[in-house]
């Protein structure tokens, strides 16, 4: 069983333990020459640079990223952060260790969870619409891949089950909105809620380690997902085409704007209100995932990369805590700032910290955000 998860770890405390190899690579100083074996090293709990000084050439040829690996070094603060001087480092063996603790996990019961989209599924009236629901949650293939795949790489619910969580918490603002807007097509809506991001089952790999499929890279969840349903539609004889046309604009449209990535922007009900609860609910995930990492009694967050900006832990400073100066502020990137991620209902987010940059293009950073 794996011991030390990247989130407990502490200044000078000696380690021992599994991790999950990230990145690779040979760095040299300009100054002095002098090489270094650099690690990214994960758990399901974060990420941690490791470093090896001496004998690491031949080492570093033993194993690659992805793999499991058994680390012995002490950690240290460099520059505020805190990073692992490998003194030892080993390939484990399948058999000793657990993958689940090495990706990020939803603390929902999956199980649960499909249960409820199934009934979100069942509870639509429009017979075209259900079936063609049911002809993704009852397909024992994409079922298993639902329960499994991110929402994204690292801005809101990057971790196993994600997706799924997403989902069904977007179901339930999706209802009440329905509701409050009685104008409003809630089947239409629904669909476009549980088919939005089903392209991202194939975009993502997440057996190993979180990542972009090659399909992923060339395509994006949107393309892909719009040729998932199409196919879909297409099974079904006499498929109101009009219908299919509207079900398809839900998800070229979801990101809201050209510049995000949607092809076309919104310009139904449905596909407006889609936009906006997927934002909605992306956000207060990405909020909800930096606080829950904040000590009870700190003011203020980190960065966070999602929304651009620090936080204020409110309960903190309406309790009387500690006063703390605001962090300094970090510039802005010079590509738009992408979509993000977030939770409703029952559905409790993680607290797990997401360690993956956004994307660098205005592309992969949508694709990443949304």
């Amino acid at each position: 069983m794996k011991t030390g998860y990247v989130a407990e770890l502490q200044d000078g405390q000696a380690v021992a333990t599994f991790f999950l190899v990230r990145e690779k690579e040979i760095r040299t100083s300009a100054n002095t020459g002098k090489s270094w074996l650099h690690l990214s090293l994960a758990d399901r709990t974060g990420t941690i640079a490791g470093k090896m000084w001496d004998n690491f050439a031949e080492l570093a040829q033993t194993f690659e990223c992805e793999d499991v690996v058994r680390v012995r070094g002490r950690v240290r603060l460099y520059r505020g952060e805190r990073e692992l001087n490998i003194e030892q480092i080993l390939r484990a063996v399948e058999t000793d260790y657990v993958l689940d603790d090495f990706l990020p996990h939803t603390k929902c019961d999956v199980q649960k969870l499909f249960g409820q989209l199934r009934e979100e599924v069942l509870s639509v009236r429009n017979p075209w619409l259900q079936r063609l629901l049911l002809s993704f949650v009852d397909d024992g293939e994409i079922a298993a891949k639902l329960k499994r795949a991110p929402a994204a790489m690292g801005m809101h619910h990057a971790f196993i089950g994600g997706l799924l969580e997403h989902v069904v918490s977007l179901c339930g603002l999706a209802n009440d909105a329905a509701k409050h807007y009685p104008e409003v097509d809630r089947d239409l809506l629904l669909t476009g809620v549980v088919l939005h991001d089903i392209g991202k089952t194939e975009e993502l790999s997440y057996k190993r380690a979180i990542a972009y499929t090659t399909e992923g890279q060339l395509l994006g969840h949107i393309v892909i997902g719009l040729g998932m349903t199409r196919e879909r539609i297409n099974r079904i004889p006499e498929f109101p085409r009009s219908l299919a046309v509207l079900v398809e604009h839900l998800i070229v449209s979801h990101h809201g704007s050209l510049e995000f990535g949607s092809p076309k922007v919104p310009v139904v009900r449905e596909a407006v209100l889609l936009n906006h609860l997927d934002d909605l609910d992306s956000k207060m995930a990405a909020m909800r995932a930096t606080l829950d990492g904040v000590p009870m009694q700190e003011l203020w967050t980190e960065r966070n990369a999602a929304l651009r900006r620090v936080l204020l832990n409110s309960a903190a400073y309406l309790s009387g805590g500690e006063t703390a100066p605001v962090p300094a502020a970090v510039p802005a990137a010079a590509t738009p700032a992408g979509r993000t991620g977030g939770l409703f209902g029952n559905a409790s987010a993680s607290s797990q910290k997401q360690g993956t940059a956004a994307m660098g293009t205005i592309t992969n950073r949508a694709k990443d955000t949304r």
